[in-house]
């Protein structure tokens, strides 16, 4: 089983510059990968297209030899980095966690969740108690593959171990797959055991 991205290039309109043209990357179960490049290189738009919410212009994403389904929760899941912007913001946490699926309490644990949160808003929490509550969400999504989007860049260094640690854990178990993308070279050394430079 693997997600593919084969030779895809993407520009954002007909007149604009190419943001990627004619890259692969190939990510199997249990794999974890990092893509890596300073601001500008197209690390977000290549992990949109993976995840469905861009589509090619050239080229295509596969998942185990097919599209990406384009209806109920997506197998390939991306978190974001800035969790705000990924959430209803008119929704209670726990419509939020019920939308991704099944809402299992040993992952609200992990995180240090607490069941009071679930009757919160999202301005009601902090920006690094809400990107947990994200990793949570796609982690209960029941996902095949997580692409994290320099997801701890904005989070102190005890608030990025623990999201890390868990990710890791529950990858482990399920047999997941794992694409971090970042400009942090450090990062993509300790999270992946290949890193993919698009500078090169």
């Amino acid at each position: 089983m693997a997600l593919e991205a084969k030779n895809i290039s993407f520009r954002y309109g007909r007149r604009q510059p190419w943001i990627l043209e004619g890259r692969s990357i190939t990510i199997d179960r249990g794999q974890r990968l990092a893509v890596f490049a300073p601001s500008g290189f197209g690390k977000t738009t290549l992990a949109m297209l993976l995840a469905g919410y861009l589509e090619p212009v050239r080229g295509e994403v596969l998942l185990d030899g097919k599209q990406l389904p384009r209806k109920g929760i997506c197998p390939v899941q991306l978190i974001f980095q800035h969790p705000e912007k990924a959430v209803n913001p008119r929704w209670k946490l726990k419509k939020v966690l019920e939308e991704s699926g099944s809402l299992r309490e040993e992952v609200l644990d992990a995180f240090g969740m607490e069941q009071a949160w679930l009757e919160r808003f999202p301005r009601e929490l902090s920006g690094g108690e809400l990107q947990r509550f994200c990793v949570a969400r796609a982690l209960m999504s029941g996902a095949d593959y997580l692409i994290c989007d320099e997801i701890s860049t904005m989070l102190d260094g005890i608030t990025q171990a623990q999201i890390w640690k868990v990710i890791f854990k529950e990858a482990e178990k399920r047999n997941m797959g794992i694409l971090t993308v970042t400009h942090n070279r450090y990062l993509a050394e300790r999270t992946a055991t290949g890193i993919i430079d698009l500078t090169i």
